[in-house]
């Protein structure tokens, strides 16, 4: 679906802090874009999203280049959620808010009103149509800023750290949400530190270190094959860890995998 080729980018006119970035994005992936701090991984998703504009390289998407492509045209098939997503709001409801890019689409008054329950309901806060923004919870803000993107036909959905700063009941039905979305077809990106999310989630890494791409792969690689993942800021999750320190239990992507085999084992004596 989206393809980069050979970004560059700096801040400052001169100062690289990355350059010849490749990779592609296929439909239906759950992608984690990790690394240590300031190594560029949001920086990544701002170019995506045309928030940014590289020095060089080309974006591509099914085939067209949209390099040059406003964030607004962009947002007909990429969605943004901010790690602050009550940065991208501006309307005195949730139903207008997430009503606000179909009605820019040129969509009748009923289609819109169709659209935006459907989105509302896809995310799991038709109850909050007539809520304030402002005044919601973190995790009901992201809620509203995924709607929002449902609601404009997006194709792929990028996330800056969606589960920092929620408590764990929060976190779960975050990703349950988004395990949903991807099963309806979304293409899922997410910009996170949890090595947890990235074993028992993702379908793909993608590792920013040192200015440029150090890992694209499968998290099982990454966790596995890898020996510098302390350079990259990264850690084994837990259950990569007990994992390994049991022979012949191989590689469990989370604690209830780990869990499960052991008492198959444990069984099976």
């Amino acid at each position: 679906m989206l393809e980069v080729k050979h970004l560059r980018f700096g801040y400052v006119p001169g100062k690289d802090i990355m350059k010849d970035v490749s990779f592609t994005i296929g439909k239906g992936e759950f992608i984690a874009v990790g690394g240590r701090n300031g190594c560029g991984k949001t920086t990544v998703t701002r170019l995506l999203m045309g928030l940014e504009t590289p020095v060089e390289g080309t974006l591509y998407y099914k085939g067209d280049d949209i390099t040059k492509l406003s964030p607004s045209e962009r947002g007909r098939f990429i969605g943004y959620v901010f790690q602050q997503p009550d940065r991208q709001m501006f309307r005195p409801t949730v139903a207008e808010e997430v009503a606000f890019g179909p009605e820019q689409l040129g969509y009748t008054k009923s289609e819109v009103k169709e659209i935006t329950e459907d989105a509302l309901a896809r995310t799991g806060i038709s109850h909050l149509a007539k809520s304030y923004p402002p005044s919601l919870r973190r995790g009901e803000k992201q809620r509203v800023a995924i709607a929002s993107a449902l609601a404009m036909k997006s194709q792929i959905l990028i996330l800056d750290e969606p589960t920092s700063g929620q408590d764990g009941k929060e976190t779960r039905e975050m990703l349950i949400l988004l395990e949903e979305l991807r099963s309806a077809g979304l293409t899922i990106v997410l910009v996170t530190h949890d090595m947890e999310i990235i074993a028992s989630h993702c379908t793909r890494a993608i590792i920013m270190g040192y200015g440029t791409k150090a890992f694209d792969g499968t998290p099982e690689e990454l966790f596995t094959k890898r020996d510098d993942l302390y350079e990259l800021g990264l850690t084994k999750p837990p259950c990569v860890e007990l994992a390994q320190s049991v022979p012949g239990i191989g590689y469990c992507k989370s604690m209830k995998e780990f869990e499960e085999r052991m008492m198959a084992r444990r069984e099976a004596l």
